[in-house]
């Protein structure tokens, strides 16, 4: 096998995908960690050249496809769009849709399987060049977002072909707003087919590697192996009866009242009811800001033991238990 370097000094690529044979599997790793691995032109073009290669060849079984450093790919290079078009050059920019395009379309009608690594960044560009792919494996890590609404453009990359799909109108939001998913939100609505911890992807690949055979049941049942269900606790409830719904209110409530964590409760009540300036002053500002392990905390057992957890009546003696501290 040619190595990576000469594979780039022969299509002036310059290392920004680096390729790795491993017997049945090809490993494609994009090399921009600087610029999030941002699709430039070289790796598009590097790209399609592999995908329509390895198509062809009955030794390659399965592609594997991550990224090198904290994200997959941030998206399209289209800063150096822009560049050519307002040198007056807007047919550069239009090959690079045209072939970026024509990648999103091999990946999408491809005949052998596809595992996307997506541990960190995935936006625009890096989800059309992995969800249009058979397997798509998210992490704690995972960031998706589609932004380029914030850049007077239009979620592109055939987005509405899966962002259609979602549940509801899940997509429109998700395309519209530029809202950012994690891993467990990816694999909720569908984006992802496989969550599985960062910490596990090193075994991963290297059962992947050992395969032998493009059959996609296969490379499921391993991936299968390291996959875990993510519950979201947004969606807990569906899962839970009235009664355990309402039990889980009632710790968050006490938790809450008690200001353990944060005083937003008073402050909201202040803003809208009181001064009505309609101005709170949140603490943290910024929902980013959030620590998940004291949101974990509202959701424990209120540690005082002067107090109980609600305790509702059972449906057959209705033996109701009031409280009462008037």
């Amino acid at each position: 096998m040619a190595s990576s370097s000469q594979n780039a000094s022969n299509d002036g690529t310059t290392n920004q995908v680096l390729v790795e044979d491993c017997r049945f599997t090809r490993i494609l790793t994009l090399n921009r960690p600087r610029q999030l691995n941002a699709l430039s032109t070289p790796m598009i073009m590097k790209l399609l050249k592999l995908f329509v290669a390895y198509e062809k060849d009955s030794d390659v079984k399965l592609l594997i496809v991550k990224g090198n450093g904290r994200a997959f790919s941030a998206g399209g290079d289209v800063a150096a769009v822009v560049q050519s078009v307002t040198q007056g050059h807007w047919t550069l920019g239009a090959e690079f849709f045209w072939n970026e395009y024509t990648l999103n379309y091999i990946i999408a009608t491809y005949s052998k399987p596809q595992v996307s690594i997506l541990d960190g960044i995935v936006m625009g560009g890096g989800a059309g060049i992995s969800i249009h792919g058979r397997f798509r494996v998210v992490t704690e890590k995972t960031v998706f977002a589609m932004p380029e609404t914030a850049l007077g453009f239009f979620p592109d990359i055939g987005a509405s072909y899966f962002l259609s799909r979602l549940p509801g109108f899940f997509g429109e939001y998700v395309g519209l707003t530029g809202a950012r998913l994690d891993g467990a939100e990816m694999l909720a609505c569908g984006l992802a087919t496989h969550f599985v911890p960062s910490m596990n992807l090193t075994y991963l690949e290297d059962l992947l590697t050992k395969v032998e055979t493009s059959d996609p049941f296969v490379i499921c049942a391993i991936i299968d192996q390291f996959s875990k269900m993510v519950p979201l606790k947004i969606r807990e409830g569906r899962l839970q009866g009235v009664d355990r719904c309402l039990m889980k209110d009632f710790r968050l409530c006490c938790h809450i009242l008690r200001f353990e964590a944060s005083k937003d409760f008073s402050e909201g009540c202040r803003a809208i009811l009181v001064d009505k300036d309609r101005n709170p002053k949140w603490e943290p500002s910024r929902l980013d800001l959030v620590d998940s392990k004291v949101l974990d905390q509202y959701f424990a057992e209120v540690d005082d033991p002067n107090w109980e957890d609600l305790k509702l009546p059972s449906r057959c003696s209705l033996d109701v238990k009031f409280v009462s501290k008037i």
